[in-house]
């Protein structure tokens, strides 16, 4: 069989990734086996691959190829969610550049153009996450809005408004003047900027005097219907009851008190716009103030502004300014560090606006979920976020759930002609209800009005680990029994609250359980300059791209290399690279295997033997470290054991120890130990780099039909000795030091060596040194008293080698050496000294740690008196 010199990814990826397909590996159906469920986190259907994505998805991958090789039954449910706002926002500029305005067509035709768009770019994203290896189940593909999920959602509204958790209020809410919606305060991203505090003069009725205000928002003094005080500032008694004149439009309001006025925030006066500010409101509401609302939904002056209307809101703040100025009503003006509410989804600047509203009561709902959290029932990793969620939870709000738009689930409030309304699943059973409601038994449906409004698409995707099991519909399922609650999820720390928070409300609330045990937050992806990656800044790169580069497994090995679980991934496209070089590293090695001839009647070396018995116990402590990262979430510290397991201990090490000499054969038993552990190798990192090692396992040997390394048991964990390993490490030593003094004194590799070990030969571990004199070519090794001193010498741990070097040696060169080594050694033992001559330490520090300390001292000891005595002899 010819092996190909050089690897290559493209080609390997879609063969096997087209196998796995047709074999059906990635299906799961409820057995007797131990279920593993994870369901994606949903893109959004209108969403292209980024780099967060990828990490998030690796991981996922990651955890669901081991579970599977651990004899569990994986299930990865994947999915998309309809993302009102973006998609909506998608079809609408789509519609635009047709020449058609939402406003001129109905709800209908546009949700037709919404559903068109939908099935076009809906599923790019998935496809993309086949190129990555994405495992899942794709007959299990969900979406938000197709008709099992809608009538989960839909029901779940009913069901909690008949509990009373929804209730529909007029309240200041976040809008999006671009949207044209209102948004959840998750659904805010604050930013810090640069702005003006304009302090402006109100005029007192009746008087010359005037009161200064100070603002960062000039244009909203047009909705103004008081000034306010704090009641412990006397600064201002004397203003209290009486009224000052709003600039401009000339309008008298009152000075009242209230202790929500800050005494030092800009003069201690504050205006008063209850229309739009949520703090202005709530005073509003105490006093009983009018409200004037200026702006229109798109944050246009409205008639009520008297003033500028028609004008944009940050347009009229320029304007009005000199109308200010000329009018002596602009006191001055300052810079100011101003924090700002952007929508997450436009990154427009949010205007806080009344509007009637529909809200869930989260703080009965949400106990339940804090307690499991804070308890452990369900696992936060890293669990500093632990602190992040009940902060959250302690203060949760109540969650504004409708939305001004059409693409979405529309919310199931039917009205009645006098207002009132009815809340069903169905037009047939709201029909039902509103002719009990109003008595009238011939009421049809042409006299009810559904409402406009649609639910937040969080209000959707809280219920993914139920709906995508269809429990909600039919609670007591197959699937929904087996898959919940689901394994782990994976997920980004900046939707702990839009998301992780109130799928595990969902589930308490509709499962009576958690709906996943462990969440994995991992961090966000950065460039090397830890600046937030953009289109914009151009900083990041397409991971399709990077994949047909690098190839997939590369980009995963890439990905994790920076990846700490929670702390933010600074991305170099260097790391990629390294990926793909350990896969040439990968390929070169079993290229090297399959390149030995096997010699039936060849013995096996003892340099072979020892060796296989050291890296039988090196790769079980591995696979036990391997499983312990895994059993913390430590992804990245469990590729980086068995990266460097197969780079340095397989490939540097052990492949050297046993490879047969030049033009030679290799023994039968070697070369099968050999192969099974590569098999084994190729099995660990199968998770992290499915490609090239089903590839690799698939040529290793001959397969059956329907073989396939994803379905392979991963290596059992078997005792071993770590007496075995500590004996290797010294033997490692040992060897790097003699190719050291080849290196300095430039002695051929070819030319063999003796060397002298100053111990007694009985008491001497002498297991490894087979080892020594393959991998050194030392000739013969002799137990000494003493190094001669024309030798060169060097300590590993307490014991002194040598080598006889004759005329080659530099005896001044090697003196030199030999006192810089005493002299560290020197003060090392002076820094164990200081800590053992402290009584404190010795008195109160555990007991194994001063034994620790002892023993440092007894062995720095022990060099220092050798290397006296090699220096002496010098001398």
């Amino acid at each position: 069989m010819e092996i190909a010199s050089k690897y290559s990814p493209g080609n390997a990826e879609d063969r096997w990734y087209k196998y796995w397909m047709e074999k059906g590996f990635f299906k799961s159906t409820p057995d007797e086996r131990e279920p593993y469920t994870i369901v994606i986190p949903p893109p959004n259907v209108t969403g292209v691959l980024h780099m967060g994505h990828m990490l998030n998805n690796t991981i996922q991958d990651i955890l669901i190829r081991r579970a599977r090789m651990l004899g569990k039954n994986a299930c990865w449910v994947p999915g998309t969610d309809h993302a009102s706002i973006a998609t909506e926002a998608k079809v609408v500029g789509k519609l635009r550049d047709e020449g058609i305005k939402k406003s001129d067509i109905s709800r209908d035709e546009f949700l037709g153009h919404a559903w068109e768009w939908t099935e076009k770019h809906g599923g790019i994203i998935l496809e993309q996450l086949k190129k990555l290896g994405a495992s899942c189940d794709w007959d299990r593909t969900a979406f938000t809005m197709n008709e099992s999920l809608s009538e989960s959602v839909i029901r779940v509204f009913v069901d909690l408004y008949n509990k009373g958790y929804i209730y529909r209020g007029v309240r200041m809410v976040n809008w999006d003047p671009q949207a044209k919606t209102a948004v959840s305060d998750e659904e805010v991203i604050y930013k810090e900027e640069q702005s003006k505090l304009y302090y402006l003069r109100y005029q007192v009725e009746g008087s010359d005097d005037y009161v200064t205000i100070a603002t960062t928002r000039p244009e909203t003094i047009l909705g103004d219907t008081a000034v306010c005080v704090n009641p412990a500032d006397e600064r201002f008694t004397d203003l209290v009851g009486k009224k000052v004149i709003v600039p401009l439009v000339n309008r008298p309001v009152p000075v009242i008190q209230d202790s929500y006025v800050d005494m030092e925030f800009g003069t201690g006066c504050l205006k008063i716009t209850p229309a739009h500010d949520e703090n202005d409101y709530e005073i509003g509401q105490r006093h009983k103030l009018d409200t004037i609302d200026i702006f229109t939904e798109d944050g246009i002056l409205n008639e009520a502004a008297e003033i500028l209307v028609g004008t944009d809101r940050f347009e009229a703040r320029k304007l009005i300014i000199p109308m200010l100025e000329e009018a002596g009503s602009l006191e001055k003006t300052e810079d100011y560090l101003n924090k700002l509410g952007y929508s997450e989804r436009t990154d427009v600047v949010i205007e806080p606006r009344l509007s009637a509203q529909w809200f869930i009561a989260m703080k009965e709902l949400a106990r339940p979920a804090l307690d499991h959290v804070m308890n452990d029932d369900i696992k936060f990793h890293p669990p500093k976020f632990k602190n992040v969620y009940k902060h959250w939870m302690e203060n949760v709000k109540d969650w504004c759930i409708s939305r001004q738009l059409w693409w979405g689930h529309r919310i199931p409030v039917y009205y009645l002609e006098n207002g009132e309304y009815v809340v069903a699943e169905t037009d047939g059973k709201a029909l039902e209800l509103a002719r009990e409601k109003s008595g009238n038994s011939q009421l049809s449906m042409d006299q009810l009005k559904q409402e406009e409004d649609v639910l937040d698409t969080w209000a959707s995707s809280w219920l993914w680990p139920i709906s995508v099991f269809n429990g909600i519909n039919d609670p007591d399922n197959q699937d929904i029994n087996y898959y919940y609650p689901t394994s782990d999820l994976v997920t980004a720390p900046d939707i702990i609250f839009f998301w992780v928070a109130r799928m595990i409300i969902a589930g308490y609330e509709y499962r009576g359980d958690k709906p996943f045990g462990n969440v994995y937050f991992t961090g966000m992806v950065r460039d090397k300059l830890r600046r937030k990656m953009s289109k914009s800044l151009g900083n990041s790169p397409d991971p399709l791209d990077l994949i047909a580069q690098y190839g997939a497994d590369g980009v995963r090995v890439g990905m994790l290399l920076c990846s700490p679980a929670g702390n933010d991934i600074l991305f170099d496209e260097a790391l990629t690279e390294q990926g793909r070089n350990f896969c040439n590293k990968l390929w070169n090695t079993f290229r090297l295997i399959k390149g030995w001839e096997v010699d039936p009647e060849a013995e096996q070396s003892e340099a072979a033997r020892e060796a296989i018995r050291w890296f039988d116990n090196k790769l079980n402590q591995s696979l036990e470290l391997i499983d312990d990262h895994f059993s913390k979430f430590r992804i990245s510290d469990a590729l980086m054991t068995v990266y460097t397991l197969v780079r340095d201990e397989f490939s540097a090490w052990f492949l050297e120890a046993v490879k047969p000499p030049y033009q030679q054969g290799i023994d039968q038993k070697t070369y099968k130990s050999t192969s099974c552990y590569l098999e084994k190798l190729l099995k660990a990192l199968h998770p992290f780099m499915p490609f090239i090692s089903e590839e690799i396992y698939q040529l290793l040997k001959e397969r059956e039909e329907g073989e396939s390394i994803m379905i392979s048991a991963m290596p059992e964990i078997e005792t071993y000795k770590q007496s075995i390993l500590e004996n290797f490490e010294e033997t490692k030593e040992v060897i790097t030091a003699i190719r050291k003094i080849r290196q300095e004194k430039a002695l051929p590799q070819k030319d063999m060596l003796h060397l002298r070990i100053t111990a007694k030969e009985g008491a001497f571990n002498r297991e490894f040194l087979p080892l020594v004199h393959k991998l050194a070519n030392i000739e013969e090794i002799s137990f000494v008293e003493q190094a001669d001193e024309s030798d060169i010498s060097f300590m590993v741990k307490t014991t002194e080698y040598s080598i006889p070097l004759g005329d080659l040696i530099d005896s001044e060169a090697e003196k030199a050496k030999l006192e810089e080594e005493l002299k560290y050694h020197q003060g090392f033992l002076n820094s164990v000294m200081k800590k053992l001559d402290n009584a404190s330490f010795v008195n109160n520090a555990p007991e194994n740690v001063v034994a620790a300390e002892m023993k440092k001292k007894a062995d720095a000891e022990e060099k220092i008196k050798t290397l006296k005595d090699r220096i002496n002899i010098l001398r």
